[in-house]
């Protein structure tokens, strides 16, 4: 299983419930998850095989700003 990091702007319960459906649709994510409390707001996905590209497509189409950490 690969782990990859991104910094984002999903800084709130709503902001992750609005993501969610663009990341659970990704088929490439096995498992993710935001943490809000972080100055970073770092999203980590895992999955056995992520694709960086489509992931950031993802949260950028669910209207959140994203980069690689």
């Amino acid at each position: 299983m690969s782990t990859l990091k991104f910094k984002t702007s999903i800084n709130c319960a709503n902001c992750v419930r609005a993501v969610t459906p663009f990341l659970d649709a990704e088929a490439s994510v096995e498992k993710w998850s935001v943490d809000t409390n972080s100055p970073e707001k770092i999203l980590t996905v895992e999955g056995a095989n992520p694709i960086p590209e489509l992931i950031m497509k993802s949260v950028s189409q669910a209207g959140f700003d994203i980069e690689p950490a």
